[in-house]
């Protein structure tokens, strides 16, 4: 692909995730085109990634991606940088939000697995119905999206992740309580790199150490089949990111994202 080399940490990640997972990636010249036909409920896989264009001229951007996209409920516009007039955005409905990408070429630490708990790969249907069923609670929980849609689409990003699994491409972990699957994440190997994937702690099981010992095994595995930089993303406003650094990561770059998840009613 012609931009990749010229993508941040994480945008590259992005885009070698969804191309291992069929996506197809037009350039545009100042912009990407990004499309997924096998998972078209989710919305970061089927967006307009602008490279060089100018951030702020909403106007062309959503009508870029209404071209693209005519059908979409959402609109999912990843940017080079903060526009300076988010207002363009905001009378369209459409929110600014930054994500935190941050790297480390040494391995991560990793922390002890605090007692009463047991890891292993996720590789059964019962691990992976788990998955599903903590995503699909979690959002009933929080009304976040559609909850019929919802779990469609998560049960989609689970048969892409089992996919990626069997090809040797990623691997899952899962931290349990006896059988319940109360913290897990994934790992997915692009070139000399990996990149993490859906970092998540049941709510009562949370500031035990889990994460930080996920991530090391993880960090783990995929350094023993050739990693050289470890790449994780995380929303700006969440304070996972101090246990990112922590375990020796550091920001690498910023995301910007124009999104709007679906059409007013």
């Amino acid at each position: 692909m012609l931009m990749r080399t010229r993508l941040s940490p994480g945008r590259r990640t992005d885009l070698g995730i969804l191309q291992l997972q069929g996506a197809d990636i037009a350039d545009r010249g100042d912009h990407l085109v990004v499309r997924s036909p096998r998972n078209p409920l989710f919305h970061w896989g089927n967006f307009v990634l602008v490279t060089s264009g100018d951030p702020s001229d909403a106007d062309r951007w959503l009508s870029v991606f209404a071209a693209e996209f005519p059908e979409a409920e959402h609109i999912a516009i990843d940017l080079p940088e903060l526009p300076d007039d988010v207002a363009a955005y905001a009378a369209h409905g459409v929110g600014i939000d930054t994500d935190d990408v941050l790297t480390s070429t040494n391995l991560p630490q990793l922390r002890p697995l605090p007692d009463g708990y047991a890891v292993h790969q996720l590789l059964s249907d019962d691990d992976w119905e788990q998955v599903v069923g903590r995503n699909v609670a979690e959002n009933n929980a929080t009304g976040e999206h559609e909850p019929v849609g919802y779990e469609r689409f998560s049960r989609d990003q689970a048969a892409h992740r089992r996919a990626l699994v069997a090809d040797g491409d990623a691997a899952f972990f899962g931290a349990f309580a006896g059988a319940e699957l109360v913290a897990d994440l994934g790992i997915v190997l692009l070139d000399d790199g990996a990149r993490y994937q859906s970092v998540g702690t049941a709510a009562e099981h949370r500031r035990k150490g889990l994460a930080g010992h996920l991530l090391g095994v993880a960090a783990r595995w995929a350094g023993e089949r050739g990693a050289g930089e470890w790449v994780i993303v995380t929303e700006s406003t969440n304070p996972a990111g101090r246990l990112y650094r922590s375990l020796g990561f550091a920001g690498a770059a910023q995301n910007v994202r124009a999104y709007r998840s679906t059409r007013p009613r």
